[in-house]
């Protein structure tokens, strides 16, 4: 496969122009990878004690629920969303994922699972010492997810 990219003058919109003898997975997934791309994705105010913070949801390894609260986690800290995650479920883009009741990941930031057949599988974050379970009932949409993104194996 050959990557070009041309400069043009002119006002119209960007387009990405896929050339290719048949449409197969690998040509779906970087249509759906470019799809994605140039949806805006939601913004979200978190809060922490009297601040509200503004930033990407690319830095959210997940979300948890505690008691009637719903954080964000990033590597290093934990912030307030006033979303449920129902609501967050909604709205987040396809990266974001359902792992247990009370627990959206996101695809990106995994590291690692380490899969228990007989009840929750452990989920590890690049560059951070938090961790997650997936429940067995979700684990197929995240597999699934895992596998979109093309570093998952079965």
């Amino acid at each position: 496969m050959k990557v070009r990219i041309e400069i043009t003058d002119g006002p119209e919109e960007d387009e990405v122009l896929i050339r290719c003898r048949h449409v197969d997975d690998s040509v779906r997934k970087i249509q759906r990878f470019l799809l994605e791309q140039s949806k805006p994705g939601p913004k979200i105010t978190f809060y922490k004690q009297n601040q509200e913070y503004y930033f990407s949801l690319d830095d959210i390894l997940f979300f948890e629920t505690e008691g009637e609260h719903v954080y964000a986690h990033t590597k290093d800290d934990a912030f307030l969303a006033k979303y449920r995650l129902y609501e967050l479920e909604q709205m987040l883009p396809r990266n974001f994922v359902r792992a247990a009741k009370s627990t959206i990941v996101n695809i990106r930031q995994i590291y690692s699972v380490t899969r228990n057949l007989a009840s929750s599988s452990l989920i590890q974050f690049t560059g951070s010492h938090k961790q997650v379970y997936a429940s067995r009932y979700y684990w197929k949409e995240l597999r699934q997810r895992l596998k979109e993104r093309g570093t998952y194996e079965t």
